[in-house]
């Protein structure tokens, strides 16, 4: 009898995940692989659904949308800065297809382009690190720190060093942290920086989580923004993995990151204030959407920037169609470097036609992988895309991490994205994109000195990998909705 309720119940179960797929809506494809799921792991298979496979887009995030202090004072946001900065807003001269990107953008995600800005890009941690310690210790007014990731360690040790010489001079401290991938920030730390002044925050800590709506929808944006002026994002996290080889079993991380100058740090800011808020539930001092957070900026440079952010808040998956218009409108070249790439079919359909029509398509990809599971699920899709005559670099000189990609010597995006459903769906991430041929060229240049430290794969020789390797990226495929 026990064991016919359970059935019973398990056929339930799995009807219920067949008619939530039908509802919301879900891709032919990415049904049949929750089905897959759901069969070959019986009971877990569904837990796994709820848990990872549920649009929670379609239901604007575990209702955050319903909430009327959180809808109230997103339309604020927007308010803000419309009313602030939109005259500002240009659309770049570029060649007349990339002159749909921004556009694209500016609805899907309300951020305008902005000119006058001053864009660098900082190569691996060392040079990041620094240029971000200089930008602390002019600090006047205001830090806001957001991190995914936010480990104690050396460089920590040095931020609170800074923090504490700041909070002295009577500048505001404001971090915030992803609940899973800081999980280990000890209490001593935050304590720390609370005791100087300084406010901290945690989003969606571990102990306030509900397994079946927030677990995995994670905040894997990297912002720091000081007193307005200047900004930072990238994929590079607070850890010493970027400057110590023996701070983790990869050596030393292989990232990007990028300064910013000008009228773009503002809707770095709007970002951080957005994400501060809903963790934080208060407004503190009457909230952050005060000028004095939000300056006006002088001419800084020549570049025009935009910010991109997306999340399983947004009404559409901003940083997939922001990849997506990047890819199919290159007329020359598209360049990308990415340590996850699973790419999904638009993705991956908009990589083969672009290889197709005579585009030089390249990846970077690192050899080795942080995930067994991602590693297999990244590689399932190597012969689809080689095939197409996508050439892809596998990088070997210790792990990639980077989240770049450069076309026609005209645009660039840098930021905290991946080429994988997790980025385009679950996550909230945040990129970059500078329409600047100087800066297109320089990101160009490192593309193909990293090169020199891949190895490519040729289709014939792929074709040859062994029977079991095979078998293990057939596996990791169907799991990749999960990944």
């Amino acid at each position: 009898m026990l064991f016919t309720l359970l059935f019973i119940a398990y056929i339930l179960a799995t009807i219920g995940v067949v008619l939530n797929l039908l509802i919301s809506g879900a891709r032919p494809t990415k049904t049949m692989a929750w089905l897959l799921v759901v069969i070959v792991l019986p009971v877990l298979g569904i837990i796994l659904y709820l848990v990872f496979g549920v649009n929670r887009r379609k239901y604007k995030f575990y209702k955050i949308k319903e909430a009327q202090k959180v809808k109230k004072y997103l339309s604020r946001v927007d308010g803000f800065y419309e009313d602030h900065f939109t005259e500002q807003a240009i659309l770049p001269e570029n060649r007349d297809i990339y002159r749909k990107t921004p556009e694209l953008i500016s609805k899907n995600c309300r951020f305008l382009p902005y000119p006058d800005n001053k864009a660098k890009i900082l190569r691996n941690g060392p040079a990041t690190f620094d240029a971000i310690f200089d930008a602390l210790e002019k600090a006047e007014t205001f830090i806001h720190i957001q991190y995914y990731i936010f480990e104690e360690g050396e460089l920590t040790d040095r931020m609170m060093k800074i923090f504490k010489e700041k909070a002295k001079a009577g500048v505001e401290i404001r971090l915030l942290y992803d609940g899973v991938g800081s999980q280990f920030l000890s209490n001593k730390y935050t304590n720390q920086l609370q005791e100087l002044g300084g406010n901290h925050s945690c989003f969606l800590p571990i102990a306030n989580m509900r397994p079946t709506s927030t677990l995995n929808y994670r905040n894997h944006r990297k912002i720091i923004i000081v007193d307005g002026k200047i900004g930072f994002t990238g994929g590079i996290n607070v850890t010493d993995k970027y400057i110590r080889s023996d701070a983790g079993p990869l050596g030393i991380w292989h990232d990007m990151h990028l300064q910013l100058e000008g009228p773009i740090v503002n809707s770095l800011q709007a970002v951080f204030v957005t994400d501060w808020n809903f963790a934080t539930e208060r407004e503190e001092n009457g909230d952050l959407l005060k000028d004095k957070y939000f300056p006006k900026s002088e001419p800084k440079g020549d570049a025009v920037a935009q910010i991109v952010a997306s999340g399983p808040d947004s009404d559409f998956s901003s940083i997939r169609q922001e990849y997506f218009s990047l890819i199919t409108q290159a007329d020359d070249y598209v360049y990308i470097t990415n340590s996850y790439v699973i790419p999904g079919e638009a993705i991956l359909t908009a990589l083969q036609t672009a290889a197709l029509s005579g585009v030089d398509v390249r990846l970077i990809i690192p050899e080795t992988s942080d995930s067994v599971v991602v590693k297999w699920g990244v590689r399932s899709y190597f012969e689809e895309m080689l095939r197409a005559g996508v050439r892809i670099y596998l990088y070997k000189d210790n792990f990639l991490h980077s989240k770049t990609l450069v076309a026609d010597d005209e645009v660039i995006s840098i930021g905290t994205a991946n080429f994988d459903l997790r980025s385009f769906e679950q996550n909230f991430e945040v990129n970059a994109l500078v329409y600047n041929e100087s800066l297109a060229k320089e990101l160009k240049s490192y593309f193909m000195e990293d090169i020199e430290n891949c190895e490519e794969l040729k289709l014939e020789e792929f074709k040859e990998r062994p029977v079991g390797d095979k078998i293990k990226e057939g596996i990791a495929k169907i799991f990749s909705p999960i990944l």
